[in-house]
């Protein structure tokens, strides 16, 4: 309808009742951490809305390949059987990240400490990405990190002792702070890591 001043006018009525579910998806970046600190955990931990997307999975199978059990009772339930922080196992066959990003960055913070040698691989996207905001702070913990002109593969040479450093950051970012501070869980020292602004929290949450 139109007004008397040629301006367009609406009425809206009220319509039916709506009702109903809905299931919200799982987020990413939570359910890679998951994944991870429940391993590095003792026992048990049980993760609900897990989300069952590919780069969630490439997560799951590189855990699984490190020796950490991992069931599914449902798709967006896990069921992670932690062996510590000295309880993963080396893998003889790289470890494929598929096309999460995510998983390669924080992996490679959580194999920096260990023991044995890992490489991590993806497919051809992943293999293009940087992996040197990453590999660069781990270095200065005295990790063994070794990238292809700074992009995957990934050679993490193990054995190295780990000292806990103060980094600031020079731009934020989750995935950066996430891997500092996986590896300095098993670092000698405090590990802090100043941040140029907020970036995700969920580790620090999750660790807390």
């Amino acid at each position: 309808m139109t007004s008397t001043t040629g301006e367009a006018c609406f009425q809206v009525a009220p319509g039916g009742r709506v009702a109903g579910e809905l299931t919200i998806p799982g987020d990413k970046s939570i359910s890679h951490r998951a994944l991870m600190l429940g391993a590095l955990a003792q026992g048990d931990t049980e993760i609900s809305g897990f989300l069952a997307g590919e780069d969630c999975l490439s997560t799951l199978r590189a855990l699984s390949a490190l020796g950490v059990g991992i069931e599914r009772p449902e798709p967006s339930s896990v069921r992670v059987h932690g062996v510590g922080m000295d309880g993963l196992r080396g893998s003889s066959e790289p470890l494929d990240m598929g096309n999460a990003g995510t998983a390669m960055r924080l992996f490679m913070g959580l194999l920096a400490p260990q023991r044995f040698d890992s490489q991590l691989i993806g497919d051809a996207s992943l293999m293009r990405r940087p992996m040197e905001r990453v590999a660069a702070p781990l270095r200065q913990m005295g990790a063994r990190i070794e990238t292809l002109e700074g992009r995957p593969p990934v050679r993490i040479r193990g054995g190295a002792s780990l000292a806990g450093i103060e980094f600031p950051m020079p731009v934020a970012s989750a995935q950066v702070k996430s891997a500092v501070l996986l590896a300095g869980l098993r670092a000698s020292g405090r590990t802090r890591v100043i941040e140029p602004a907020p970036s995700r929290d969920h580790t620090e949450r999750m660790l807390a």
